[in-house]
């Protein structure tokens, strides 16, 4: 990919904001005006998922460092991180936020119909997606419950951990991959997909869940704690923690759903802060090689083909891999899966 001229900034200094969840790496001045005037400090207000939180804070230096030398301008980073579904409602309820980076597409979607974003977010590199992971299995050292794939977390004993798909776009990504791989193992087995079939393993791994978060970043939390013995998450949050030296081991099951996570400028605020040409830049700059290299390092799967290349040994490929259209595509999904009354609402209620 050609690389894109952009990037600078000033010095990362965390300071937790209460009410918003936001960390601020600096005490500066409100963004405004145009960002194009030389020796001033410009404010950048991100609102990411959860899962994001450590690449994004890897990073935004690497960011400062070309913008400050490109534009002379000094870009301090306000954050907030949550779960997608709640961040994404933190937008529309007027949490400003320049830049939002979700784990799900129906998220930013819901943005754009509270009007915020008017422009065609997937004309974007990767049609607006940044980072690309699968649903995995995180299991204790040795396996001691010998779980290899989605029938083996139906069985009497095992406590299974993942988030609330009310509030996490990585749960929705989890739920879908079982319901998935439910509608997959029917139709292996009499040719034609059974939503009966794949409703019914849904609800035995339910009945096992010990454990439901409000995020994906919780959840893997609650499993460091010692709770549960099998965590169905993104691929790239296990081999962060066991690169990190966390006793894990990834299964990836038969059938598994990709992950694709999107990122989106928000037109009202970034023309409200006057932050439109920092926010593109930055925006930009998590396509290019320098970022999808801290993304790959951290065990997420690459958008950039030639990064994807040189980290492909790094990544183990599902023998069964499906993606979101074969579910129908998101807004059915949203409708079917997570709508009220929906599928996820029956499994929840026992019906």
């Amino acid at each position: 990919m050609k690389k894109v001229s952009l990037i600078s900034t000033a010095i990362l200094l965390s300071a937790s904001l209460a009410l918003s969840g936001c960390s601020n790496s600096s005490k500066s001045e409100k963004a405004g005006g145009s960002t194009s005037k030389k020796n001033e400090t410009v404010t950048l207000t991100i609102g990411g998922y959860s899962t994001i939180k450590d690449e994004f804070e890897a990073i935004f230096p690497l960011f400062q460092k070309e913008w400050k030398k490109e534009t002379g301008q000094t870009v301090v980073f306000k954050e907030s991180y949550q779960g997608s579904g709640s961040q994404a409602l933190n937008i529309t309820n007027g949490f400003e936020a320049d830049i939002a980076a979700l784990s799900l597409e129906g998220d930013i979607d819901k943005i754009v119909k509270a009007g915020l974003i008017t422009h065609d977010w997937k004309s974007a590199p990767h049609n607006g997606i940044i980072t690309d992971s699968i649903a995995a299995f995180g299991v204790r050292e040795g396996n001691p419950k010998n779980i290899k794939d989605w029938s083996d977390l139906t069985k009497s004993g095992v406590q299974v951990v993942f988030p609330n798909p009310k509030t996490s776009g990585g749960a929705r990504w989890d739920v879908n991959a079982i319901y998935g791989a439910g509608l997959k193992i029917s139709e292996e087995q009499s040719g034609k997909q059974d939503p009966a079939q794949a409703k019914a393993l849904l609800s035995k791994i339910y009945k096992n869940v010990k454990s439901l978060d409000k995020s994906g970043e919780e959840s893997m939390s609650t499993f460091d704690k010692g709770t549960g013995d099998v965590i169905i998450t993104y691929e790239n949050e296990l081999l962060d923690r066991i690169k990190s030296g966390s006793k894990y081991e990834e299964v990836i099951p038969k059938y598994t759903t990709s992950i694709e996570n999107p990122a989106a400028v928000v037109d009202k605020y970034v023309d409200k802060h006057g932050t439109r040409k920092v926010a593109e830049a930055f925006l930009n700059f998590l396509w290019t090689p320098e970022a999808q290299k801290v993304f790959a390092e951290s065990g997420f799967r690459s958008v950039d083909a030639d990064v994807a290349k040189a980290y492909a040994d790094k990544f183990k490929q599902p023998e069964g891999l499906f993606d979101t259209s074969y579910l129908g595509g998101w807004t059915k999904v949203g409708e079917d899966l997570y709508g009220d009354g929906g599928i996820w609402d029956q499994v929840v209620a026992g019906k």
